[in-house]
């Protein structure tokens, strides 16, 4: 036969897997040391705790921006270009930082994204905060 006991001299059929063992554990050594030195810190502003709150006060009306079919858009039902567009929102802005009027964004399903994409990145210049998307 080809494979048979010990005790008869022949092929052993076991495999001897202390080596494995050994490179399995030393690999696993090196893991555990190495793993810290990749990790890094992420600084993170987190909020002060404060005594006194904030003042209340009434948020200003919220502006309706309306993005039709044809690529127009309507700041409040009044027609202005893009370049229009993105100056009021840096007045409104500027007018209150810390009370900004919400930016409620209606587009018609038809209407192109690339404009809507150039309204979103004038609100971002701006530094307005408050956005939402109208749902009808």
């Amino acid at each position: 036969m080809a494979f048979s006991s010990n005790s008869g001299g022949g092929a052993m059929s076991d495999i001897n897997v202390t080596p494995l063992v050994d490179v399995l554990l030393v690999l696993l050594i090196i893991f555990m040391v190495t793993a810290p030195i990749a990790s890094y810190p992420i600084e993170v502003n987190l909020p002060q705790r404060s005594t006194v709150p904030p003042p209340l006060t009434e948020p200003p009306p919220p502006v309706r921006l309306r993005i039709d079919a044809a690529g127009q858009i309507y700041w409040n039902d009044s027609l202005y270009p893009l370049s229009t567009i993105s100056n009021m929102m840096l007045m409104e802005v500027q007018k209150d930082p810390t009370n900004q009027p919400q930016l409620e964004i209606d587009t018609n399903e038809d209407a192109d994204y690339g404009t809507l994409a150039k309204v979103l990145a004038a609100a971002k210049n701006a530094d307005m905060k408050k956005i939402g998307f109208v749902q009808d």
